[in-house]
């Protein structure tokens, strides 16, 4: 990483980062070593569905069910009314028609609603729970008869008198809040799955007794009703008669109850403070200090009131709540209660109000695609240096005079969503169906076109937005072309002003003869928002509203205004507390780190500042973590497909694992339920810029490392759990870490892949990056880390980025059109998904440097605008397809290796094993990148093989006899003796020989035409 004087902005290298939880799906059969099959048995339920709704946290005298089967009109406000399942729940079984889905609310009969802040609840068919926001599947009555439909006790034939197992499973570690047991007597049947509802016993462990009839033992599984299951690695977990407890994968016979010394909590927590709301245009956000508990705080209830549609109850997780769509001039109050694990409520808080302004034009808020992250290969932009859809948001910032931007009439922010939503038909002729977007929250810096330094995490920066171009409408737009859009997120640092909304310092400011042009003339009452200019000055308002030319109150900065000997680059005097740092004393530990970097790949890495003008969040401190879920929750509602984390590297592997991660899969259940949830794509920036496979021997600076869950219990507190896991984890070593088959064959079988253990984000192929100066090298360093990492088919491959080339180089690639197109060629066909940096199609800005920060033109380096190569019109068919072309985008889309690449991404998209398939090298000879890949999947029947070779000839033995045909040539070979050689397709070439194997599974022949390399 560059370090970067103090007046000099530091643009992060941070690459990519992780995220859609992907959990398998078990089959449900008896016996040791089988696995539980975690599919929601529909058929079984008919087209009824019973629902339970928890009453603890709501405490209304009353409960209505308002719903509506999809397809059918809504029940009559306030709807039916719902009887008494079982304590602290109440149910009702609707019949939902021919319908499987259907939406629905709560409400007490007196105006106060629960629809799931506006959104209503998803639910299906079966019986569901909704607590607190959150559903799932299960009978939390369970053998109390509180369900329509509870799964029935095997009743295996009795051998002896009755006897009962009481079990007692410990959540806290995998971080469920609802349990079911899914279990077998032995000799019995295995209940319906998903089991039945455990009850919560004291915090941590929750509970079930079940008859097992004359049997001696069960075989058990536990998951969290929406299919996550913990089935003890496919061996299914073995338990006796009598008490027994399940912690952690570890089993104990005849225990004592692990509740029976623990006193019930009957605490509230205290009242949630400060609460505030603030109003923009037809939206409020409302923030509240966290509230304290004597076992922890684990969530918040919103009750808000004004406007036609009565009071609303909203349950949230962080101390943010952010609506949208509210009604114009209209005055909204709020009240928050704390709640606790136990169902304990606070109080209410101080009411805090907002009114309403006009609404802007709406956009309709758009919802996840959905469907597996590996079909979709990604294009990167940075959104501010691609199209220009809108001249008057662009802005130069303060540097746009000195850098020489202005010179070139070319502003930092040039590009936005306008411009991107203009040219999705480009980026989808070029055969992409998703687009990573550098960050769209406001920034604030001398140089922030890139997004890396964030300053209002709740607000879109205004410079990207057009009217009718929202960040919502370029969702929406990508969405009605079949595109993804995956954002790119900040979890670890803010700008160096701090963070709006969280903590903000005061600056000294002095505006002297050398600093005047720097420090705008402060305005009461104007608030930077990167895009309005400050009357007086007529300049962009960067820091006028944080300086003070007098001591603040409270200052903890020492030597407040005092000159510290050192000179600006313009060779002015820089005081004391004119520039936030670590050290300064500006930021209080409360929510920043007090430290810089000292040992890139020791612990201080994760806790100390990147550089001076990033401010290094404490992502240890609860207010902090809040903060940040309750932004990025926003992004979740508005319909974003995946989320690239930056420098995840910087932030503990324990904090991921406890807290963002977990927090990412809660809010995309509640928008979108929880199997469209796991097609969430989170993929993190683990900064490894070594050869090795473990970085310098450190496993918690290696990118595969973030993969994984925790294999151990820490303590609570997140601080000390952070050392702990770090020291824990160095200790072991790189030889102790878990392996992983999930990328392998087995011979040439495709094997369903073990995410038991897998953490909720994938990785950035640092590995491969780094070799990419050569093809070859770039595969061998990439297979030598996949056994090491949870699943590397997920892994996201490029060749250079925003930050670097291959082996740490300053400049984009320079390899020339062979070796690019050979690169391609790999990582379209290798495991992982393939992945552009805006321009490479036509190798824009080959050998210039990536960054040299505000000292130079952008037009100059690899950032520069890339929108004069996308003049005229362009209409996409459909991927890798052009339907017409005018102007310079046409010449554009003729080049060598754009034909290359959209042929590339044809090819790959017409065979499942190129996107999705487990690989293997065994029996593939020849010493070249040739290897053979195959994908399987039982539910819909698809079953895909090819061997393929990449630039070099290659002999594969051991593989199916049968047909085979090769998507490039056309040529048809029959294997009849398990072997088949291969000639050297040539550099940039390459064979995909697919087995046929009729019907669906049918090889496609020749795809696509003859191009400068693949023929």
């Amino acid at each position: 990483m560059r370090r970067t004087t103090a007046w000099r902005l530091r643009r992060p290298w941070a690459a990519l980062a992780a995220v859609a939880v992907l959990i398998g799906l078990l089959s449900a059969l008896p016996g040791a070593g089988r696995t539980v099959n975690a599919a929601p048995a529909a058929a079984e339920a008919g087209n009824t569905a019973t629902v339970f709704y928890y009453t603890k946290t709501r405490n209304w005298s009353q409960y209505y069910l308002h719903y509506a089967p999809d397809g059918a009109a809504w029940t009559q406000v306030p709807g039916t009314a719902m009887e008494a399942g079982c304590t602290d729940w109440v149910k009702k079984t609707v019949s939902l028609g021919t319908a499987t889905t259907w939406q629905a609310t709560f409400n007490n009969g007196s105006g106060t609603w629960d629809n799931n802040g506006g959104k209503n609840y998803a639910l299906g068919t079966g019986t569901i729970t909704v607590k607190d926001g959150v559903i799932a599947h299960s009978d939390p009555c369970g053998d109390d008869n509180g369900g329509s439909d509870p799964s029935p006790s095997p009743t295996p034939t009795p051998t002896s008198a009755p006897t009962s197992a009481t079990v007692f499973y410990y959540a806290q570690t995998v971080g469920w809040s609802t349990v079911n047991l899914h279990y077998a007597p032995t000799g019995g049947s295995w209940t319906t799955v998903p089991g039945i509802g455990m009850e919560q016993a004291c915090p941590g462990w929750f509970k079930k007794t079940v008859d097992l009839g004359g049997a001696t033992g069960l075989a058990a599984t536990f998951n969290n009703g929406n299919g996550t299951w913990d089935n003890n690695n496919g061996a299914n977990y073995a338990l006796p008669a009598g008490v027994s407890t399940v912690k952690d994968k570890t089993v104990t016979k005849n225990a004592t109850d692990p509740c029976a010394s623990h006193t019930p909590d009957t605490t509230a927590p205290t009242v949630p403070t400060a609460v505030k709301a603030t109003a923009t245009d037809t939206s409020i956000v409302l923030t509240w200090d966290p509230s304290t508990d004597d076992t922890g705080v684990t969530g918040y209830q919103v009750t808000r009131t004004g406007g036609t549609k009565g009071s609303q109850v909203t349950s949230v997780g962080s101390t943010v709540l952010s609506e949208s769509g509210l009604e114009p001039n209209t005055k909204y109050t709020y009240t928050v209660k704390a709640l606790d694990a136990a169902g304990n409520v606070s109080a209410a808080s101080a009411a805090a109000s907002a009114t309403t302004g006009q609404a802007p034009p709406p956009a309709q808020q758009g919802a996840m695609l959905g469907g597996d992250p590996r079909k979709d290969p990604i294009y990167f932009v940075l959104t501010a240096r691609f199209y220009d859809g809108d001249s008057s948001n662009n802005r130069g910032g303060n540097q746009d005079v000195a850098s020489g931007n202005a010179a070139n009439h070319d502003s930092m922010f040039r590009g936005d969503f306008k411009g991107l939503v203009q040219k999705l038909d480009y980026i989808k002729a070029l055969g992409f169906s998703a687009v990573w977007i550098t960050p769209v929250v406001l920034n604030r810096s001398d140089y922030d076109y890139h997004g890396y330094h964030g300053w209002d995490f709740y607000k879109v920066d205004p410079r990207l937005e057009s009217a009718g171009a929202s960040y919502q409408d370029l969702i929406n737009a990508a969405h009605a072309k079949g595109m993804k859009i995956y954002q790119d997120v900040v979890y670890n640092h803010s700008s160096r002003w701090g963070a709006k909304g969280l903590f903000v310092p005061t600056a000294y400011g002095v505006r002297d003869s050398q600093w005047s042009w720097y420090y705008d003339e402060k305005q009461p009452g104007f608030e930077y928002d990167g895009l309005t200019v400050e009357p007086k000055s007529g300049k962009s308002y960067y820091n006028g509203d944080l300086w003070s030319t007098a001591e603040p109150s409270g200052n903890t900065c020492l030597n407040w205004g005092k000159p510290t000997g050192y000179k600006s680059p313009e060779g002015y005097t820089i005081y004391n507390c004119q520039w936030p740092s670590p050290t300064s004393g500006m930021f209080p530990s409360k929510y920043y780190h007090q430290c810089w970097i000292g040992n890139w790949e020791g612990e201080d890495s994760r806790s100390c500042w990147l550089a001076d003008d990033l401010a290094d969040f404490n992502t240890e401190n609860p207010e902090v973590q809040n903060y940040l879920i309750g932004a990025y929750n926003k992004y979740i509602d508005m319909g974003v497909d995946g989320f690239r984390v930056d420098t995840a590297v910087h932030i503990p592997r324990v904090t991921w694992n406890r807290r963002f991660l977990p927090a990412i899969q809660q809010r995309l259940a509640q928008d979108w339920g929880p199997d469209k949830a796991q097609d969430f794509f989170v993929f993190g920036e683990v900064g490894a810029f070594v050869n090795d496979k473990w970085n310098r021997g450190s496993v918690n600076h290696s990118a595969q490392f973030y993969t994984w869950k925790e294999r151990k219990e820490y303590t609570d507190d997140d601080v000390q759990a952070a050392l702990d896991q770090y020291n824990y984890e160095e200790k072991l070593g790189p030889g102790n870490q878990p392996t992983s088959t999930n990328a392998f064959l087995d011979g040439n079988a495709y094997h369903t892949p073990d995410h038991s253990k897998f953490s909720g984000m994938n990785i950035i192929d640092m590995r491969m990056h780094m070799n990419f100066g050569d093809a070859h090298n770039a595969f061998n360093n990439g297979k030598d880390s996949d056994d090491s990492t949870n699943d590397a088919t997920y892994n996201v491959v490029y060749v250079d980025s925003h930050d670097y080339g291959p082996n740490k180089s300053s400049v984009r690639y320079t390899g020339g059109q062979d070796a690019w197109a050979e690169n391609m060629a790999l990582m379209w066909t290798f495991r992982g998904i393939p992945t552009l940096y805006y321009g490479s199609e036509i190798q824009f800005q080959a050998g210039k440097t990536i960054d040299c920060g505000p000292s130079c033109p952008l037009a100059t380096t690899g950032r520069a605008y890339y929108g004069d190569h996308l003049e005229g019109t362009v209409t996409a068919g459909d991927f890798s397809k052009v339907t017409s072309a005018t102007g310079e985008v046409a010449t554009t889309l003729a080049q060598p290796l754009v034909k290359h690449l959209q042929r590339l991404n044809q090819i790959r998209r017409a065979v499942p094993a190129l996107q999705m398939g487990q690989y293997s090298t065994e029996g593939v000879s020849g010493g070249g990148m040739n290897f053979k890949r195959r994908y399987t999947d039982a539910a819909t029947g698809v079953d895909s093989f090819a061997l393929v070779a990449v630039t070099d000839g290659a002999t594969y033995t051991g593989i199916p006899n049968g047909t085979y045909k090769d998507a490039v040539t056309g040529d048809v070979q029959q294997v009849t003796d398990g072997t088949l050689a291969i000639g050297a397709p040539g550099k940039g070439n390459l064979r995909v020989y697919v087995l046929d194997l009729g019907g669906k599974n049918a090889a496609p022949g020749k795809i696509g035409t003859d191009g400068p390399y693949l023929k």
